[in-house]
């Protein structure tokens, strides 16, 4: 259990993922401060699940990701411009006052076996198979351009393969939020799979 500063954000960050950010509200001013006083600065990074990033006043998830500082730049307008690199998936234990800026008690929560990830596999290829087909149908109905997927090279450990597989995928925060609190990678890539379904049934209805 460790206490990390804390980001909530529209957004959800999986490990291994960039986050871009540019910070001006002076609670997260401060934040970045503190953080880069630290050899290895970090903070934690939630979804904001009802209200907004500015102001206060959010439903925060409990579940989110360590975010490492790659780098800081200064901004005119006193903002920092930040680019961070997600890291371990942690669970809130409790939080603490926003005083001067979000703060909570945190455990990293490693991915537990949930069975062979092979078939759920399979279905997220499959799928991602399919939204490049119906994508291009819809592209030579509008005459636009085909939207671009590269699939990435698959890593062999389950864990990390599944967050490759789950990043820049068209999928929603929720759904993305739902991938991130997934026990391991089995059932992360069952979710995956299930997302995917959903915008490709969607895509196909466009093109009635």
């Amino acid at each position: 259990m460790e206490v990390l500063p804390m980001f909530p954000l529209g957004t959800v960050l999986l490990p291994g993922e960039r986050l871009p950010l540019q910070v001006f509200e002076p609670r997260y001013i401060a934040m970045v401060d503190n953080c880069i006083l630290d050899d290895d600065p970090r903070f934690g990074v939630v979804l904001i699940s009802r209200g907004h990033e500015v102001g206060g006043d959010d439903v925060r998830t409990d579940v989110g990701t360590i975010a490492r500082i790659a780098s800081c730049v200064p901004i005119p307008g006193n903002r920092f411009g930040l680019l961070c690199v997600g890291e371990d998936r942690v669970r809130v234990s409790r939080w603490l006052p926003d005083d001067p800026y979000p703060r909570a008690e945190v455990e990293v929560w490693p991915d537990e076996f949930d069975g062979d990830d092979a078939v759920p596999l399979a279905r997220v290829l499959d799928a991602i198979t399919q939204l490049d087909l119906v994508w291009r149908e819809l592209a030579e109905q509008s005459g636009k351009s085909v939207p671009e997927f590269n699939e990435p090279e698959l890593p062999d450990d389950p864990s990390t393969r599944s967050f490759v597989l789950s990043a820049g995928l068209p999928i929603g925060e929720t759904d993305r939020q739902r991938v991130l609190s997934a026990p391991g990678p089995a059932q992360r890539l069952t979710a995956l799979a299930e997302s995917l379904d959903d915008v490709v049934a969607a895509l196909r209805f466009r093109l009635q």
